[in-house]
């Protein structure tokens, strides 16, 4: 009955029109499409972003593994090169590096931490824990490794990280963080300009 009533209150030519339905149906479908686009305009930019990153990093660990790679000031200078190639791509950007070396590339793929004794079972070397100082730099090293880019033949672990606001603000949308965080890592020997050095005998000393 109010079916009735309320199609005799619309105007003839109006009964069964479809005008308009279109409209109706892309402003359903419009706000997940615009969705879907900014989430592939974002990854698209990220994969591209990381591609031109790792192939920046394998250029500069190159230059690095050079008999001038050990200079601090060198080191700068390539480190000036990636950012310069990353910085256009990514905007304003927290750019880091470090550079971990290690004897062998066995060394640098397995990362052990040095020997130490968990005493109060955190997994960490701490609390005056005994360790192993395998490298006899003074400090326990969870991976194994040193600071810096080594000298000949040593293998070194070249690792950069980026961090950056978002372009499109997809992650707005859906909950998730606007900032995007790249990293690549590489390791290359040094060339064999010199003698490698040798670590002494490991020394026994306490973690701090």
């Amino acid at each position: 009955m109010l079916r009735a009533l309320s199609r005799r209150n619309v105007p003839h030519e109006l009964v069964g029109s479809q005008t308009g339905i279109t409209l109706v149906e892309f402003g359903i479908v419009a706000p997940v499409l615009c969705v879907m686009l900014l989430g592939a305009f974002d990854m698209a930019h990220t994969l591209y972003a990381r591609s031109v990153l790792e192939g920046t990093l394998q250029k500069a660990a190159r230059d690095a593994s050079l008999e001038a790679g050990t200079d601090a000031a060198v080191r700068a200078v390539i480190d000036q090169k990636v950012r310069d190639q990353v910085a256009p791509l990514v905007g304003d950007a927290d750019i880091r590096f470090t550079r971990r070396f290690y004897r062998t590339f066995s060394d640098a793929a397995a990362a052990r931490a040095e020997t130490w004794t968990d005493s109060d079972s955190n997994g960490s070397c701490d609390n005056g824990e005994p360790y192993d100082d395998e490298n006899n730099n003074g400090v326990w090293d969870s991976d194994g490794g040193n600071d810096g880019q080594g000298g000949a033949k040593d293998a070194t672990l070249y690792t950069v990280r980026v961090s950056y606001p978002r372009f499109f603000p997809i992650y707005n949308l859906i909950g998730g963080s606007n900032t995007a965080r790249l990293s690549a890592s590489t390791v290359l020997r040094n060339q064999p300009y010199g003698d490698q050095g040798s670590y002494e005998a490991p020394q026994v000393r306490n973690c701090t």
